[in-house]
């Protein structure tokens, strides 16, 4: 944005400059004109003409260098802009993706969470049915596992 904003200004002075030069060169062809039809020192006048056809060349090469200078920085500008909707979109694209992603991080939590829940109970209406010897040990090695794979949940 700092860098679109420096081309602006950058074009904002150019069209200035280029006004500039557009009314020097209309006041050097006007006063071209005036000089054609002043009477007076033909020498002089001759010179005279001569030096202001030569900036008036002059000027108009400036005027077309600068028309291709702010025609260049307005593409540019544009593909900036252009740059910035598409980086714009494409985040908001991956903002959309992780929102989903963590919108099903929290289902499958709680999905993990019930499943935990439901084992735990089941071992422990196996335990209160069967004996306490064998099944309350199978219990501690079940539990110690899926405490050490609940990752994997």
């Amino acid at each position: 944005e700092m860098e679109v904003e420096e081309l602006q200004r950058l074009l904002a002075s150019m069209e200035e400059e280029h006004r500039n030069l557009l009314a020097r060169m209309e006041a050097g062809e006007a006063e071209l004109e005036r000089l054609r039809k002043v009477e007076g020192d033909k020498a002089a006048q001759q010179d005279r003409s001569a030096q202001l056809e030569k900036e008036v060349a002059t000027l108009r090469e400036k005027i077309h260098h600068l028309d291709d200078m702010l025609k260049s920085q307005q593409r540019k500008v544009r593909q900036m802009i252009e740059q910035l909707q598409n980086s714009k979109t494409v985040i908001q694209a991956k903002d959309a993706a992780i929102q989903e992603l963590k919108e099903r991080v929290s289902y499958l939590e709680a999905e993990n969470l019930e499943m935990h829940d439901r084992i735990e109970h089941l071992i422990e209406q196996q335990v209160s049915r069967g004996g306490l010897s064998a099944r309350a040990r199978s219990k501690s090695e079940y539990v110690s596992r899926s405490v050490g794979n609940a990752g994997i949940w």
